[in-house]
């Protein structure tokens, strides 16, 4: 039995993962039993203990594992949630999370006002040496982390927002404290994998899966008000987009013609 496929370029431990996870999925270690020691895990994978250790983290972060020092490692009773954000408005973390009854905490990892670095400055229209609040967070819920910000603010405009408590939703801080409409936002996703410190902040080993989305808020103007870039664990959310009717191309209906 190959359970690693040495020509996939998917790393040793996310093949293991992915094949204990669907194990747990088809039944085949029951929900809330306990899995095989790790040196039996490692001889059935033909891993090292360390590769296999990995594996075991990514699911013990992702909450579908859990490990009792002394006793073994547990296959979680539920599930672990999936937050789905829809994309037809702007919404918040916040309102995320109080749809689904989930505590919402925030950890402020660093603010302050710093220089804008060029693609920031450009994005918001900020003049030379332009200054920016920068406010870095790390999103959790029932304890578990989600998603990991920094966002960035015309140092002109919100430079009172750094003595406000930035725990909760900052487009709500935005609307109510600076009577800044938010009209629109455009906002583009990206697969990437985990790396570094942001890896460490939402606890998950490096090279893990998630979505990097960077949204540019305007106001009623047309006047941008914040450039946030966000890292979601892919394990923990789904993006939701409804679309419009069908409609063909004017172009397809000319290339006919001729």
């Amino acid at each position: 039995m190959n359970i690693i496929d040495p020509d996939n370029p998917i790393p040793k431990y996310l093949q293991i993962s992915g094949w204990i996870k669907d194990l747990i999925q088809s039944g085949r270690y029951e929900r809330g039993g306990i899995l095989p020691s790790e040196v039996e895990l490692a001889r059935i994978c033909q891993v090292n203990r360390n590769t296999l250790r990995q594996a075991i983290s990514a699911l013990t972060a992702a909450g579908i594992l859990r490990k009792e020092k002394g006793l073994g490692t547990f296959i979680c009773a539920e599930t672990p949630l999936a937050i789905k954000h829809q994309l037809k408005s702007i919404s918040s973390f916040s309102d995320d999370l109080r749809e689904l009854g989930i505590k919402e905490n925030t950890k402020i990892i660093k603010q302050g006002a710093e220089e804008a670095k060029e693609p920031v400055a450009r994005k918001l229209i900020l003049g030379p040496s332009g200054r920016v609040v920068a406010i870095r967070r790390l999103r959790t819920g029932n304890e578990t982390p989600f998603i990991y910000e920094e966002s960035y603010l015309p140092y002109h405009t919100f430079k009172e927002i750094l003595e406000m408590d930035l725990t909760g939703s900052m487009y709500q801080i935005i609307f109510e404290r600076f009577h800044v409409t938010l009209a629109r936002s455009d906002q583009t996703i990206q697969a990437v994998n985990l790396m570094g410190r942001i890896a460490s902040y939402l606890n998950v080993p490096e090279n893990t899966a998630a979505f990097f989305m960077e949204s540019l808020t305007y106001d009623e103007n047309n006047i941008p008000v914040e450039l946030l870039h966000s890292y979601y664990r892919g394990d923990k959310y789904v993006f939701e987009v409804e679309l419009g009717r069908y409609h063909i191309r004017d172009h397809h209906l000319q290339d006919d013609k001729t």
